[in-house]
């Protein structure tokens, strides 16, 4: 089985610009993940993916980093996404350095027992990505009781929605996960 539906790019086929960020990124992890490989066949929409990815999940307000990734894994396992669960996952696992948190969240994002402010987080992306017209303000003030703040919110809603759009394009192209993410902060390096 293949990577992807559609035709994948290999990093030294990426324009000159994708390939200096792909390639960090490559470096970093010791792989190419095959989100990279799937959408380089359009480096439009990739580097516009990447753009709003970075703004999203590499600023330094709002919610911590392990929080959005927290809001990643919960979305994509309500959407049953299974490239950004166990990517998402590794760098839950990581970020949180908890094994198993990216798990239990995955399996049943409505159930996981978390602290106050985790469920809040969970349970407003869970709002928003299962059915967002029934989306309201009662969703807005749980999360503000839980001391959630105006930002803190947005980022929740921004990085669901974002990943309502991963989850369906990994769902269209039939994206696998790289054997690498599995092993990702289960163990020590």
């Amino acid at each position: 089985m293949s990577d992807s539906r559609f035709p994948v790019t290999e990093l030294e086929d990426l324009p000159e610009d994708l390939r200096d960020r792909v390639g960090a990124i490559a470096e970093k992890s010791g792989f190419t993940p095959n989100i990279f490989r799937a959408l380089g066949h359009r480096p439009a929409e990739l580097r516009a993916f990447m753009d709003y990815h970075d703004a999203l999940m590499e600023r330094e307000d709002g919610l911590t980093k392990a929080e959005r990734e927290l809001v990643v894994v919960a979305t994509s396992g309500a959407n049953h996404c299974t490239y950004c669960i166990v990517a998402h996952g590794a760098i839950l696992r990581i970020r949180t350095k908890d094994p198993e948190l990216s798990d239990r969240v995955a399996a049943n994002p409505w159930q996981v027992e978390l602290d106050e402010r985790g469920r809040a987080i969970v349970d407003l992306a869970l709002a928003l990505a299962q059915d967002s017209a029934l989306f309201g303000e009662a969703d807005l003030e749980a999360a503000r009781d839980a001391g959630l703040t105006e930002d803190e919110i947005w980022d929740v809603g921004a990085i669901t929605a974002l990943f309502a759009m991963s989850n369906r394009l990994a769902h269209l192209t039939a994206l696998k996960p790289n054997p690498e993410f599995f092993l990702m902060g289960r163990q020590k390096r």
